[in-house]
């Protein structure tokens, strides 16, 4: 049994500027642990965290290198807004369960922000606000309705006129939303923090470890490994971001390509009040500043799970993406210092599927799936931890597997 694979980005995201010795060893013997976390990224750093947490023994395996695969990618805006607005999510799945799915996002930036205080991560978290701005998806109107529906439940999003979203973000746009209690960070400071205070902790770290078969048993899983070794844990979490063990199933969610630049410094250039930006259109545009004065900008998103499809159309994509900056924001400079693809997910709902997959009972799947996922890897960490002690969850069900 092998699970897919690909490329998951190329180019040189800006997080990757310094390079760091591997915290990984090479898997000589069969292992046994607690909690096996297949997936060396933000999400499985995260799930190894809260189960040191909950006092479980930890091993850790990546079939390439620890924060090699999506997470370098990720241009971090931690956002409690998931990309299906409030008002649809409402129509899609009932509105008390996406009140429930909008707050649960938002407790976990709140969580994710109090853990990494906790840990003393240095990984450049800084709060802000979102502004939301009226696209092809959500109109001027439309998008005050969204902000009456989220103010209605308590979030903290309001409607601002035309000015105030100018004097913002430098943007003629004709309103907006704005949203408190975001915040930005480094993606993979964030992660190598996570597992340096995980193998402070005890957890131990092998790769390049690829895992080709799980079997589960009444008492445990069983892990084969493409080098010979077993792996043995009374849990495994699946934390493989894009590349899927063949039971995980994908309905309901697909792969697409995405693109992403940064600029060169230009503090002076950036729009006061360094707010996350994005836009309510298909394919959306989502920017953010950087400590250093640089803008990072995205989008362009397209249904191609093909990564050699991918990369062809980088240098066009990225142009696109500059283009836009700048008709947007003509004051700054787009040229790009770093530029980047990766693959991203969507889901019919916005939603994470995070849960057994049909069929197992202690071999748990993250597909944080969405444009928020770190803020979903949060939810993924606390969802698993209280699984695994034995504690249910109220919003479990949100996240779970159908069928």
């Amino acid at each position: 049994m092998s699970r897919s694979k690909r490329d998951l980005r190329s180019g040189v995201p800006l997080w990757l500027q310094r390079e760091t010795p591997s915290p990984a060893a090479a898997l000589e013997r069969n292992e046994a642990a607690d909690v096996l976390v297949v997936g060396g990224g933000v999400s499985g750093a995260l799930v190894a965290d809260a189960a040191l947490q909950a006092g479980f023994s930890v091993i850790a395996i990546d079939r390439r290198d620890f924060v090699r695969g999506s997470t370098p990618a990720s241009t971090a805006l931690l956002q409690f807004e998931i990309d299906e607005p409030l008002t649809a999510l409402s129509e899609a799945i009932g509105e008390a369960d996406a009140a429930r799915a909008y707050w649960r996002s938002a407790s976990a930036v709140s969580h994710l922000a109090g853990r990494i205080a906790d840990l003393g991560i240095a990984c450049g978290l800084k709060p802000r606000d979102t502004v939301y701005l009226p696209g092809d998806v959500l109109d001027p109107r439309a998008l005050a309705r969204e902000a009456t529906a989220r103010a209605r439940i308590g979030l903290r999003s309001r409607y601002a006129e035309a000015a105030e979203i100018k004097a913002m973000t430098g943007i003629e746009a004709d309103g907006g939303i704005v949203s408190s209690g975001c915040a930005e960070l480094d993606p993979v400071r964030l992660t190598r923090g996570l597992w340096r205070s995980a193998m402070a902790r005890g957890a131990r770290l092998f790769a390049p470890v690829e895992a080709t078969d799980v079997e589960e048993s009444r008492s445990g899983v069983t892990v084969a490994t493409a080098g010979g070794q077993e792996i043995t844990a009374t849990w495994v979490v699946l934390a493989t971001g894009y590349e899927l063990m063949p039971f995980v199933p994908m309905e309901g969610h697909q792969v697409l390509s995405t693109w992403a630049m940064a600029t060169k410094p230009q503090p002076d250039r950036l729009w006061p009040s360094r707010a996350l930006i994005w836009e309510a259109a298909d394919p959306y545009l989502y920017m953010r500043t950087t400590p250093d004065g640089r803008v990072i900008v995205g989008g362009e998103d397209e249904p191609i799970d093909d990564d050699d499809k991918r990369d062809a159309l980088t240098a066009k994509k990225v142009a696109a993406i500059g283009r836009k900056l700048k008709a947007r924001l003509p004051e700054l400079s787009v040229e790009p210092e770093f530029s980047w693809a990766g693959f991203f997910g969507e889901s019919d709902t916005g939603l994470p599927t995070i849960g057994t997959p049909p069929g197992l009972k202690r071999t748990f799947a993250v597909m944080g799936y969405g444009g928020n996922g770190v803020t979903f890897s949060a939810v993924a960490a606390q969802l698993l931890q209280r699984a695994m002690i034995g504690l249910a969850d109220p919003d479990a069900d949100l996240f779970a597997f159908k069928g």
